[in-house]
């Protein structure tokens, strides 16, 4: 496939609705900013992505009626936007983006939301279901080998950690599985092994070549 959809992808610091041509997109919110006496006084960042979603007023509206009005209790949240080429701006259609699905609901929600002046019509959002993220086993392991490294006494102790066949095949699947842990490790060997260095280059008094120090 010789993919078109990046090339047609609206350059904006938001979500606009030809965002949405390709097809709709579920997000989970990091994070709610609202600034009063803005035209778009909602702004929403999520996972992945550099741009926020700025819902209209309607979408504000069934937010509030799903999560209730503490915007800080939207964090790590979801909802799936979609485009609706019915939504107007004046008596053009030019398309807008709309609320599906969400988190945090039990069944569908209906609310009442005005379509143009003097007409209201039912809006339905249907319970979103999202995986839970899988438990990360691996980062409490590394964590306690860093604790162990960092805790180190001498060279000797070191060697013995870093000698050791577990910690040896432990730090072969992680630089394979999880590069970015075993560069962890690395590093925490690296420090404790300057910590060491510095250390023997302390200056101490003279001695003399059988040890004794020189009087």
């Amino acid at each position: 496939m010789n993919d078109m959809t990046y090339v047609i992808v609206p350059k904006s610091d938001q979500v606009n609705a030809d965002d949405l041509i390709a097809g709709p997109m579920t997000i989970r919110s990091t994070g709610v900013t609202v600034k009063g006496g803005q035209e778009q006084p909602v702004s929403i960042s999520f996972e992945g992505e550099k741009k926020v979603f700025r819902p209209c007023k309607s979408m504000c509206r069934v937010m509030v009626n799903a999560w209730g009005p503490d915007a800080n209790k939207y964090i790590g949240k979801s909802l799936t936007l979609y485009r609706d080429p019915a939504v107007t701006w004046g008596a053009l259609a030019v398309g807008g983006i709309r609320i599906s699905h969400m988190t945090d609901i039990e069944r569908d929600m209906v609310m009442a939301l005005t379509e143009k002046k003097g007409s209201r019509k039912p809006f339905i959002v249907k319970p979103l279901r999202v995986e839970a993220p899988a438990e990360d086993k691996v980062t409490p392991g590394v964590m306690m080998l860093i604790g162990r490294i960092d805790a180190a006494t001498d060279l000797s102790v070191l060697e013995a950690i870093t000698g050791d066949a577990g910690v040896a095949k432990q730090r072969a699947w992680l630089a394979k599985n999880r590069p970015e842990l075993a560069a962890k490790v690395d590093d925490a060997v690296s420090a404790r092994l300057a910590d060491f260095d510095s250390a023997d280059d302390f200056p101490g008094e003279p001695s003399n070549p059988d040890g004794t120090v020189r009087a």
